[in-house]
């Protein structure tokens, strides 16, 4: 008779006979022909399969990004995809809470899974960014006046006010100088490159946007500058040493300003560069020239008619000037909820019609408009190149968390400007009456630029 197993002899349960494939009792076996007990091999445990609501659920949101060519590993093994094409990359989800907070809020928890390590991307994380950027401007509709208003509400809460902008700044800014020196190059550049040629390397590059920034401005032995949001200094250094202009720079961010000093004295430059730790609507005086480059981005919609009041204050009757800024091609669009809360609160790029609305008041007259989009596409493959090389020492400065959150945030940005999603204008602008500007745009290119009548 052959037991089952439930099958029990004194109390104790039966075993399996592997070698004979019957069922005995382990007193039957005389003790010297025992064998060992060894634990039974474990089998992998059965996923279980998913519901038919979480299989709808994925290919719902795969069809709200615009049915990009990915597809989606559930928790249970089971894919799921709704694009025909060669998919680019496969999404794998760790979990079933994870499904349903992608569903909830997508463009927030799909930062928080991967950081977190809930989520992984199966192949390039920057061609599947990218695919998912242009699926979904493709099916984008035309904002309404809900998204407007969830905007500006947006907006509100977290405004930039004196405040709110020096504990936005502090939480990214203010994270150490040395985890900034480990992928920016020499100079703690954290602004768009500009390159000359596609194969320059970063130093090059950035040395020449520095240049570029200069000449549209032509600026002039003896003149004075004042510079709005001058992160570790290198700029205004720049100006001073090789235009021989003299230069107030405001920052709000401690540690840079201090570092900016220091590099100051360092070169002898502190009696022309002067750094000032406060806001750029306190500055104060006036100035032949007005330049910001890679602060606009953090001055939020509220607050834009404030900077266009400061510039014109500061100004001169025959002052010039120039924004360097992150934008987009919509205006009134909200910021990733994810970069918002984890990388740069309170950040918002301007479409260029936010841009020019400011400085319409004052009449200000623009000269020129240039789009260095490619430019922040290549200057971040740099960064995030040196970033992933350095991967080890941010892990011991922070963990691995954090690792995998600026990785996303370097490889989004990147893909947002492969994609067309983001932008890089550069604005020039002097006021009315100034006649003494650059007769043609090829003036930027040559070491002393002509001017008008």
């Amino acid at each position: 008779m052959v037991r089952t197993l439930s099958a029990r002899v004194d109390g104790k349960p039966a075993r399996r006979d592997t070698r004979a494939n019957q069922w005995e009792d382990p007193q039957e076996r005389p003790a010297g022909n025992r064998r060992p007990e060894k634990p039974a091999p474990s089998a992998p445990p059965l996923r279980p399969k998913a519901h038919a609501a979480e299989r709808w659920l994925a290919r719902q949101l795969l069809r709200g990004l615009g049915s990009p060519p990915v597809r989606m590993v559930l928790s249970s093994g089971e894919e799921v995809a709704v694009s025909e094409a060669a998919p680019v990359a496969r999404v794998v989800l760790r979990d079933r809470a994870t499904l349903w907070k992608l569903a909830a809020w997508p463009r927030l928890e799909f930062g928080e899974a991967y950081s977190a390590g809930r989520l992984e991307v199966e192949g390039s994380l920057l061609d599947f960014l990218v695919a998912v950027y242009r699926a979904a401007a493709a099916a984008r509709k035309p904002a309404g006046l809900l998204a407007a208003w969830a905007a500006r509400v947006g907006h509100w809460l977290e405004s930039n006010t004196l405040a709110g902008s020096k504990r936005h700044i502090h939480h990214h800014y203010d994270i150490g100088n040395d985890f900034y020196r480990l992928w920016l190059d020499k100079e703690l550049v954290y602004t768009c490159a500009y390159f000359p040629r596609p194969a320059a390397g970063l130093e090059e590059a950035q040395q020449a946007k520095m240049e570029h920034v200069c000449r549209k401005l032509w600026l002039r032995p003896g003149e004075t500058v004042v510079e709005a949001g001058c992160g570790w200094g290198a700029l205004a250094l720049y100006m001073a040493r090789h235009c021989g202009v003299s230069v107030k720079a405001y920052n709000i961010s401690r540690e840079q300003v201090a570092y900016a000093r220091q590099w100051a004295e360092s070169e002898g430059l502190a009696s022309r560069v002067e750094f000032i730790e406060d806001d750029y609507r306190n500055i104060r005086g006036q100035f032949d020239v007005f330049v910001s480059v890679g602060m606009l981005e953090h001055v939020g919609p509220n607050h834009y008619r404030e900077l266009g009041r400061t510039i014109d204050r500061v100004l001169s009757p025959t002052g010039r000037g120039l924004i360097h800024s992150i934008g987009q091609n919509r205006s009134g669009t909200l910021v990733n909820p994810w970069i918002r809360r984890r990388i740069f609160p309170g950040a918002h790029p301007p479409g260029l019609r936010e841009i020019t609305a400011f400085l319409e008041p004052w009449r200000f007259s623009v000269l020129d408009i240039e789009n260095l989009r490619l430019h922040y596409a290549q200057t971040l493959r740099h960064w995030l190149a040196r970033f992933d090389a350095a991967e080890d020492r941010v892990v011991r400065m922070f963990d691995p968390t954090f690792v995998r959150m600026w990785r996303l945030y370097l490889t989004g940005s990147t893909a947002a400007f492969l994609a067309g999603e983001l932008q890089l204008f550069q604005v020039v602008f002097a006021r009315p009456q100034v006649n003494e500007i650059p007769w043609t745009r090829a003036a930027m290119y040559q070491p002393s630029p002509p001017v008008g009548p």
